[in-house]
């Protein structure tokens, strides 16, 4: 799929966040426009069709308004015929420990069918059914031990077809990665929190989730950006 976002679905979703303020709407359009992480979402060799959607660390919710607007879209007929149809979800979970986040989340996305959005701490919170598990930038703010617990956490819940697909920074890439850690750490200073990040090469996040027993595919992310993101998808062995 071309990593330039759909105009029709950039503007459909980012419209769910005007409710929100001006600054969720510019933050939401920003990200749709500029993220390859979204145009990905819309592949089906990514994300599988019909899946029940758990996402920590979801912040606003962008994932649940991409998805659903895209589906609204095909609902309409108004899917772009040069794309393949994208998958849709059975129902979305969020899980965010930021209640300004969820507060905007709740907004943005009330009346989409089968989403709900909760305050949560991810050391701790009790993790829903899911099919497909998404942890997007949210592992490197966890200190290892916490990473570890999570992710056997996760790996515990998931069904033996299920999926956790993950977006994560590689430590040994160099000024892409080092470009990274300050973007994060100035806006964790913005919203008054912590500032230290627990990164680690790609190789030794793929190290730790085959402890953990899960097969590992990877996919570079950060195209048209200056990171160095990569995606992992693990499944259960």
């Amino acid at each position: 799929m071309s990593a330039k976002a759909p105009a029709v679905l950039v503007d459909r979703a980012a419209a769910l966040y005007r409710p929100c303020g001006p600054a969720a709407w510019r933050i939401a359009r920003g990200k749709y426009r500029g993220d390859p992480m979204f145009t990905a979402l819309l592949d089906p060799s990514l994300l599988p069709d019909r899946a029940r959607i758990l996402d920590l660390g979801c912040g606003k919710g962008l994932v649940a308004a991409w998805l659903g607007a895209a589906a609204a879209l095909c609902r309409e007929a108004a899917w772009p015929d040069t794309l393949p149809r994208p998958p849709m979800y059975a129902a979305y979970h969020g899980i965010e420990r930021v209640p300004g986040d969820v507060a905007i989340a709740a907004r943005a996305l009330a009346g989409q069918p089968h989403v709900a959005v909760a305050i949560g701490d991810l050391r701790q919170s009790a993790l829903p059914s899911a099919d497909v598990v998404l942890l997007l930038d949210v592992l490197h703010y966890l200190e290892p031990q916490a990473q570890h617990r999570l992710l056997a956490r996760v790996r515990d819940a998931l069904p033996p077809d299920g999926l956790l697909l993950l977006r994560v920074g590689d430590a040994a890439a160099g000024a892409g990665y080092r470009f990274s850690t300050v973007v994060d750490r100035l806006v964790c200073l913005a919203r008054g929190q912590p500032t230290r990040l627990y990164g680690r090469s790609l190789v030794a996040w793929c190290q730790l989730l085959k402890q953990l027993d899960l097969d590992v595919a990877s996919r570079p992310m950060s195209q048209g950006t200056p990171f160095a993101n990569a995606v992992l998808l693990a499944r259960p062995r």
